[in-house]
């Protein structure tokens, strides 16, 4: 294949990464003042790569010598991940004009962009290398948005300890390729299903374990979960809403595209790693949000428990389940960019963040608007009927049952009664307590639409689009297998 071909396939990358570097010299002369503009300029720089999702790279093969596939299942989890970034670029201008001190710089949708380069290219990794050169990317660019307010001590420390502990992660992961490739004499995933297939070997096993211990620190899955709460409280709002919707996105497409395509002969083995992070992660998720304050750590563990959900999917290691954890991150990551839409519109009447739970007092009276989205946020967080998250729950569940793991989606059901205390007692304070002091005006017409539009397509409406969308995501699926 010539290398006009090979681009073509990596088109969305292409773009991202080029409209990157362009954009940094423009802010490089433009100063703070190119701020707006870049920003806008970064929007359609995502939509463009979605265009490109679209057109020549979907059509589906391998480029550079097999390092990268573009294939349908990419094709997916782009479309979910690049307008979640576009999102989280959008919403970013209103938080940092009303945060005294920091004011928004052209950096952080430049950030963005090489972030969702690295997101997209680990999708598309067909090699542990590409895969390695991928998610660095999309890490690093992250470590400098979760301190991206320099003059505050909580995003300073959050960046430090999303920095040192996702080192430690990356150290973890190298090894365990490092493995791999000793004993399967490739990195190319092609090659180590066949090792896989071969005779068992100790090495293989090892490198294994290590390599979704890696991963499982990138999706925040239980025991590699202890980032995740501090880093989401302290970094900017903008900045938590992206880290909990994109790179999740992009993490557990990995997860699933290395567990099917490298190791799908190991299924046995894997399993037992994915089934045990999916139950510790459903439960401890629930279980420690019940006595968290503020409302973004709660929505940490709430993610926690999600991908613990997601997991169960993955385990079920067929393309019914693949297909499941697809249709699963595609209603998660539009509930949880609406909660944290909301969380944007708790501020004071200075305009300073307000994040503890205790602060959504009696918000049906002040804001009965927002305290109704927030509602159907938490209700459909928590799989609630007739809210769009139900279904999301149902289609793993489902999935696991009829890849015979009945007692995995039994307490997984199970779990998820506890996980709905918390989400109800949010909707408690907001309709059963005193009111606590009115939130400041809202002043953003786009942060209120996409509120809107986010809350309309977790709503019963959202049944309407079953059809299409189980349709679309085990197309997908099945480019896996």
């Amino acid at each position: 294949m010539d290398y006009a071909a090979n681009l073509a396939m990596t088109l969305p990358e292409v773009i991202l990464g080029v409209g990157a570097i362009v954009l940094m010299l423009v802010a490089a002369w433009g100063g703070q003042g190119s701020t707006r503009a870049i920003s806008w300029a970064a929007v359609a720089i995502l939509a463009g790569a979605c265009v490109a999702v679209a057109g020549p790279a979907s059509g589906g093969g391998m480029a550079f010598d097999g390092l990268y596939r573009a294939d349908a299942f990419a094709g997916f989890a782009k479309l979910l991940m690049f307008p979640a970034a576009a999102i989280a670029i959008l919403m970013a201008p209103g938080f940092f004009q009303r945060t005294s001190g920091d004011d928004l710089r052209p950096e952080y949708p430049v950030l963005i962009l090489l972030s969702a380069a690295g997101m997209g290219i680990m999708v598309s990794a067909a090699d542990l290398l590409t895969l390695y050169v991928g998610l660095e990317l999309q890490s690093l660019a992250a470590y400098v948005l979760a301190s991206f307010m320099r003059r505050d001590t909580r995003s300073a420390e959050a960046g430090l300890k999303y920095f040192v502990l996702g080192a430690l992660a990356s150290g973890i992961l190298l090894y365990g390729i490092s493995l791999v490739y000793g004993f399967a004499g490739t990195t190319l995933f092609d090659g180590i299903a066949q090792a896989y297939a071969g005779p068992r070997s100790l090495g293989l096993l090892f490198g294994l374990v290590f390599v979704f211990a890696g991963l499982a620190f990138k999706i925040s899955a239980v025991p590699f979960h202890m980032w995740t709460p501090d880093v989401y409280e302290g970094a900017p709002t903008p900045v938590t809403a992206f880290f909990a919707s994109a790179p999740k996105v992009a993490a557990m497409g990995l997860a699933v595209r290395v567990a099917v395509e490298a190791m799908g002969p190991a299924t046995d083995q894997w399993r037992q790693i994915v089934i045990f992070a999916a139950l510790a992660s459903i439960i401890l998720g629930a279980v420690a949000a019940v006595g968290q304050t503020n409302i973004k750590r709660l929505l940490a563990y709430s993610s926690i428990n999600n991908v613990g959900f997601a997991l169960i999917g993955l385990a079920a290691g067929t393309p019914t389940g693949v297909s499941a954890v697809l249709v699963y991150l595609t209603i998660y990551v539009v509930m949880t960019l609406g909660s944290f839409l909301v969380v944007l519109q708790m501020r004071d009447a200075d305009g300073q963040p307000v994040e503890s739970i205790a602060a959504l007092s009696g918000l049906s009276r002040t804001r009965p608007g927002l305290a109704f989205a927030l509602m159907m946020f938490m209700l459909s967080l928590a799989g609630i009927p007739p809210l769009f998250g139900f279904y999301a729950k149902f289609a793993v569940f489902d999935a696991a049952i009829a890849a015979g793991l009945f007692p995995l989606a039994v307490i997984g059901y199970v779990a998820s009664v506890i996980g709905a205390y918390y989400y109800l007692r949010v909707v408690k304070t907001m309709y059963f307590d005193e009111p606590a002091p009115a939130f400041g005006a809202g002043d953003s017409k786009l942060e209120g639409g996409l509120i809107v539009v986010t809350a309309a397509f977790i709503s019963p409406l959202g049944y309407l689009l079953i059809a299409p969308l189980s349709a679309w995501t085990m197309a997908a699926a099945q480019a896996l297998f």
